[in-house]
């Protein structure tokens, strides 16, 4: 993505805290003219980006640019892998590792964070461990759409596998 297409889409949230795009590049220690060009150029600095979109109340984060592992090999023995993983309440970042991505099994722990039952904290530090920024909504929201694993389906599963280990 250019980087005029990541300005366009943070500059409403900026201009709403700072009134303008020169209180805005100035806040990031830019001249108003920087990032007027930023706009018309074909590439940014990664640290001049994250200022800008820090400073607009966003942070930048990385995803996978497509589908990973994960989602070739799903059927139902990797599926009770994951339940078995699950309902064990095992959240050592290391354990996590050898089951997926960093991505997915980020995302997995994100999901269950939301789960009743479920540590939150420990569940959302292992996300982060996993995967930085996976927690951010605008990830998991990536996360959601691009993964194999169905919460609708996934959650009541483990909830019944999760009784039944009881």
């Amino acid at each position: 993505m250019l980087p005029a297409a990541l300005l366009d889409q943070i500059a409403p949230s900026a201009r709403k805290r700072f009134g303008n795009d020169k209180r805005w590049a100035s806040a990031c220690g830019l001249s108003a003219e920087t990032l007027s060009r930023l706009r018309k150029r074909e590439s940014c600095d990664l640290q001049t980006l994250n200022s800008l979109a820090t400073a607009a109340g966003y942070s930048l984060a990385m995803v996978p640019a497509s589908a990973d592992d994960d989602s070739a090999v799903f059927g139902r023995a990797r599926e009770e892998e994951l339940l078995e993983l699950c309902a064990s309440g095992n959240t050592d970042a290391s354990v996590w590792q050898t089951h997926g991505s960093g991505f997915f099994m980020g995302g997995l722990a994100v999901m269950l964070a939301s789960v009743r039952g479920f540590d939150r904290r420990r569940y959302l530090e292992l996300a982060e461990a996993l995967h930085p920024g996976i927690s951010q909504p605008e990830v998991f929201a990536i996360w959601l759409e691009r993964s194999p694993l169905r919460p609708a389906r996934f959650l009541p599963m483990l909830k019944h596998w999760r009784a039944n280990a009881a």
